[in-house]
C-alpha cells in the first residue's frame, strides 16, 4: 500500500514540466490545424453507457474496456474510442441535418488490454469526423488534414498507408471462407506473417485471378499500374472491384492537394475496428512501432444510433507522436516567456507591484520569498531547471 502512494498503475503516467509544456503546445498546433479546415469542437463524456461500445458497434472488444457501475446498476465504460461517442452525439443533436457536419476533438481514451505490455492504457487523441458526406472528395479532405497535421507537428519523414475495408471482405467472400478461416487470415495479416498467408492461400481451392488478388496482400506500396492490373483481375467480384476503383479515384483527388508522395496504397491493411466500410488508413514514422494516426470511413455506424449518414474520420495518437518526435530529435519549439522575482520580505509590496506589471505585459511571473540560506546562483539554477528566462531580485 505504501508503495502505491507514489506510483501510478501500469499503463498510465505523470507528465510534467518541460514534457507537459511540449505536449500542450503540440496539442494546440494539431487542434488549430483542424480548425483551419472549418471543423467545430465537440466534447463528449469520458464515460458512457456500455452499449455505446458494445460488440455490435464494432469497436474495442469488451475484455479491453474499463467497466464500472453507477448507483442504478447501469454498466458504464471509460471511452476507448472517440468515434462511437461522436456518432452517438451527432445522431442526437444533428438528426435532422442533411448538410455535412464537421467536428473535431481533443481528449483521452482508455484501453485495458493485456496485450499492451509496457504501452499506455490512457492516451491522448486529437482528431476529426466529417459526417454526412460519402464522397471521395471527403476522403481526400480527411487525408489532407492528416498530412498537414503531421507537417505542423514538425515531422518531415512519415507515410500514410491507405487501404480499403471491402477488399479483405471481398476476398474472404469470394474464397468462401468460414468465420474461423477469416479470423485466422485476419490474424496472419495483422501480424504481418505473409509466409503464413501464402501457406494459408495455398491450402485453398480457387482460380488464378483470385489467387493473384490474394497475392497483393503483402504489397505495402502499390503503384498505379499494379492497381490497374488488380482492377482487371477483380472483374466479377463486386466488393473487390469497388474498393480498388475507389483507391484509384482517390489518387487523382489527392494530387490536387499535392500530398500524393506521402500516401502509399496497401490492400492488405486491416483494422481492429469492424465498423469501417470504406477506405482505412494508418500513419507511420521512425521511432515508434505503433501508428501515430488511424482513421477510415464508417458509413453505417451512425445508423446504429438512429441517423442514416455516411462519415469518415481520423485520430492522431498524440503520445505516440511525441515519442516519435523525441526519438527523431525533433524539438517541439515551446516559447518560454517567464520571469522569476526573488524578494525579501521587507520588499513585498514592491515585488507585488513588479509582478503585476510583468503579468499585464504578458509575462508569466513567479514569485519566491528569498531564503537567507540560498545564494543568487541557487536561484539562477532553479530558473534553468524550470525553464525560466529571467530572474529579478527585489531587496529592501
Amino acid at each position: 500500500m505504501e508503495n502505491q502512494l507514489l506510483h501510478t498503475p501500469d499503463g498510465v503516467r505523470d507528465i510534467y514540466n518541460g514534457e507537459c509544456k511540449k505536449k500542450l503546445y503540440l496539442q494546440d498546433k494539431l487542434h488549430h490545424t483542424l480548425l483551419k479546415y472549418g471543423y467545430h469542437d465537440i466534447m463528449t463524456p469520458t464515460f458512457e453507457f456500455f452499449n455505446i461500445f458494445g460488440s455490435d458497434v464494432g469497436t474495442t472488444p469488451s475484455k479491453d474496456l474499463y467497466k464500472f457501475f453507477d448507483k442504478e446498476g447501469n454498466t458504464l465504460v471509460l471511452r476507448p474510442d472517440f468515434t462511437p461517442s461522436i456518432a452517438r452525439s451527432a445522431a442526437k443533436y444533428y438528426i435532422e441535418d442533411d448538410m455535412p457536419v464537421k467536428l473535431c476533438y481533443l481528449g483521452n481514451t482508455f484501453i485495458n488490454s493485456s496485450d499492451y505490455q509496457g504501452r499506455l492504457k490512457e492516451s491522448t487523441q486529437c482528431g476529426a469526423e466529417l459526417i454526412g458526406d460519402g464522397s471521395i472528395s471527403a476522403d481526400a479532405e480527411i487525408l489532407s488534414m492528416t498530412v498537414e497535421s503531421m507537417f505542423e507537428s514538425g515531422l518531415k519523414n512519415f507515410q500514410i498507408s491507405v487501404g480499403h475495408s471491402q477488399f479483405f471482405y471481398g476476398l474472404t467472400k469470394a474464397a468462401g471462407l468460414s468465420v474461423e478461416q477469416e479470423e485466422n487470415l485476419r490474424e496472419l495479416i495483422a501480424n504481418k506473417n505473409f509466409f503464413g498467408v501464402d501457406e494459408f492461400v495455398d491450402s485453398l481451392s480457387m482460380n488464378d485471378k483470385l489467387r493473384k488478388l490474394f497475392g497483393l496482400l503483402d504489397n505495402f506500396d502499390l503503384q498505379d499500374e499494379q492497381l490497374m492490373e488488380a482492377l482487371k483481375l477483380a472483374k466479377g467480384y463486386d466488393e473487390i472491384l469497388s474498393s480498388i476503383d475507389t483507391l484509384l479515384k482517390l489518387r487523382e483527388y489527392l494530387k490536387a492537394y499535392g500530398i500524393e508522395k506521402y500516401i502509399s496504397y496497401e490492400l492488405g491493411l486491416i483494422s481492429d475496428y469492424t465498423y469501417y466500410t470504406g477506405i482505412i488508413f494508418q500513419g507511420y514514422t521512425y521511432g515508434t512501432g505503433e501508428p501515430i494516426v488511424k482513421g477510415g470511413r464508417y458509413d453505417k455506424l451512425l445508423s446504429h444510433f438512429g441517423k442514416d449518414a455516411a462519415a469518415i474520420g481520423f485520430a492522431i495518437v498524440v503520445d505516440q507522436l511525441m515519442a516519435a518526435l523525441s526519438r527523431q530529435d525533433i524539438d517541439v519549439p515551446v516559447i518560454e516567456n517567464c520571469s522569476l522575482i526573488v524578494f525579501e520580505e521587507a520588499a513585498y509590496h514592491a515585488a507585488i507591484k513588479r509582478s503585476m506589471e510583468l503579468r499585464r505585459d504578458g509575462v508569466n511571473t513567479q514569485m519566491v520569498l528569498k531564503d537567507k540560506n540560498k545564494t543568487k546562483e541557487d536561484y539562477a539554477s532553479y530558473a534553468v531547471d524550470n525553464r525560466i528566462n529571467r530572474v529579478e531580485f527585489i531587496e529592501e
